[in-house]
C-alpha cells in the first residue's frame, strides 16, 4: 500500500499503540520516517498532564527502528488557539469540539508551519483513509466504524489532506493491537487514551472551573416547570447530556439552556421526544475537497433548494445517520426522518456521501428553527 510513496515522511507519534503501528508499517515497507512528538500540555501540576511517559514510549519506538525523534513544543500556540477557542465558545453557552480544532490548528497547522513543511508527507495514527476520485484526494472513512475519526479531521484543508497519510485506516482496532503485540512494540499493551485532546489527564470540569468558576443555578423539568435540582453553572452542561446531573428518578437529559438566567432544562425518561430533533443548520460549512453539487434554484427563496442524500454525524459516535442536505437563503440545512439525539449548538456536524465512504467536510451546528 506504500508503493507509490516517494519522498520524506514525518510521523506524528503520541506514545500510543496506533501511531507506533504506523511507524512499524512504514518501516516494514522499507521506508524510514522521522518521528515527531507534539508537546501541547501546559507545565504545572494544576493545568496539564505530564508528557514524560508519552515521550519515553516514543523514544523506545524510535530506538527499535533506528529512527530520529524530535519533540516540538506547541504549548503556546495550543493554548492561545485551541483553548482560547474552547473557552470563548463555552462562555456563549455552546459546546466546543477542541479535538477538531487541535487537528486543524495544531497538528496540521502550527506543526505544518514549523516542521511539516519540510516533508513530503505527514503520517498519523488516525482512523481514516485516503481516497482518490477523479484525480482528487478525499478524506475516506475507516474500516472500523467504532474507531472512525473522520469527524475530527473534517476541518482540514485540501492542502493539508493532500500530503497526509493514514496507514492504519484500513485496519480494525483489534488488528492494530495484534500487529503491535506481534512486533513487540513498546506501547503494545498500553490502554487507549480517553477524553479530550487538549485536556489529557485533566478532569474536564476542573478545566472549565478554572476559567469560568461556579455559579449556582436551577435545574428545571421542562415538562412540568418544577425545579428538580441545582447545578454549578450552565457551562458544565451540554445538550443531550445524561450523566453528571445528580438527579434521582432518571434518566434525565439536558434539552435546553437559558444562558442569561443560568438555567438548565431537563426532560425525564428514555423515550422522551424532547431530547430529539429532526433538523439543524450548519454555519460556515467547510468543504475539504470541493463543494457539494447543490444550489439554490433560479427563483431563490420561492423556488427552494435542491436536496441531496447524505450520511452525517453530530458528535463522535460509532455510526452514521441518513439525511438530506439542502441549501437555502440561510445556508446549509440538514434534515433526517430518523430522530437525532442531543443536537448541541457549537458541536460540528460532519457530512458524508450517501454510502458514508468519503467525508465532504463539517460546519458548526446551529438549531434549525422552522418558520
Amino acid at each position: 500500500m506504500f508503493n507509490d510513496i516517494k519522498g520524506s515522511i514525518a510521523v506524528l507519534i503520541s506514545g500510543g499503540v496506533d501511531s507506533a503501528v504506523v511507524v512499524h508499517l512504514l518501516c516494514e515497507a522499507g521506508l524510514k520516517p522521522d518521528l515527531h512528538y507534539i508537546k501541547i500540555g501546559m507545565d504545572g501540576e494544576d493545568s496539564s498532564c505530564t508528557a514524560e511517559e508519552d515521550i519515553e514510549l516514543s523514544q523506545a519506538t524510535a530506538r527499535k527502528y533506528g529512527l530520529k525523534l524530535e519533540v516540538t513544543d506547541l504549548q503556546k500556540e495550543y493554548w492561545e488557539q485551541v483553548v482560547g477557542y474552547a473557552v470563548e465558545r463555552i462562555k456563549k453557552g455552546l459546546t466546543p469540539n477542541p479535538d477538531v480544532m487541535c487537528n486543524r490548528l495544531i497538528k496540521f497547522g502550527a506543526f505544518e508551519e514549523k516542521v511539516g513543511c519540510h516533508y513530503d508527507y505527514i503520517a498519523t495514527g488516525h482512523y481514516a483513509t485516503n481516497v482518490v476520485r477523479n484525480g482528487k484526494m478525499w478524506l475516506g472513512t475507516a474500516k472500523d466504524p467504532v474507531k472512525d475519526q473522520t469527524d475530527f479531521l473534517a476541518q482540514l484543508s485540501y492542502e493539508q489532506l493532500s500530503h497526509t497519510l493514514f496507514p492504519i485506516g484500513h485496519l480494525m482496532k483489534d488488528e492494530v493491537r495484534q500487529i503491535a503485540l506481534d512486533a513487540k512494540l513498546p506501547s503494545a499493551r498500553r490502554k487507549d487514551s480517553q477524553g479530550i485532546c487538549f485536556l489529557g489527564k485533566i478532569n474536564y470540569n476542573d478545566f472549565i472551573r478554572r476559567f469560568m468558576g461556579e455559579q449556582e443555578g436551577k435545574i428545571i423539568d421542562i415538562e412540568t416547570g418544577k425545579v428538580v435540582g441545582k447545578h454549578k453553572g450552565f457551562w458544565f452542561h451540554t445538550i443531550g447530556q445524561r450523566k453528571g446531573l445528580g438527579l434521582s428518578g432518571g434518566p434525565w437529559f439536558v434539552v435546553k439552556k437559558n444562558i442569561r438566567k443560568n438555567i438548565i432544562f431537563v426532560a425525564n425518561g428514555w423515550d422522551t421526544q424532547l431530547q430529539y430533533g429532526h433538523d439543524f443548520r450548519l454555519a460556515d460549512f467547510h468543504f475539504i475537497t470541493e463543494p457539494l453539487p447543490i444550489s439554490l434554484g433560479a427563483g431563490g427563496k420561492e423556488q427552494g433548494a435542491r436536496e441531496m442524500p447524505i450520511q452525517f454525524k453530530v458528535r463522535h459516535v460509532d455510526h452514521f445517520m441518513p439525511g438530506l442536505i439542502s441549501l437555502d437563503d440561510e445556508g446549509y440545512h440538514i434534515h433526517s426522518d430518523a430522530p437525532i439525539q442531543g443536537i448541541a449548538p457549537g458541536q460540528f456536524g460532519c457530512i458524508y456521501d450517501a454510502d458514508a465512504t468519503v467525508c465532504y467536510g463539517s460546519g458548526e451546528i446551529g438549531i434549525y428553527k422552522a418558520k
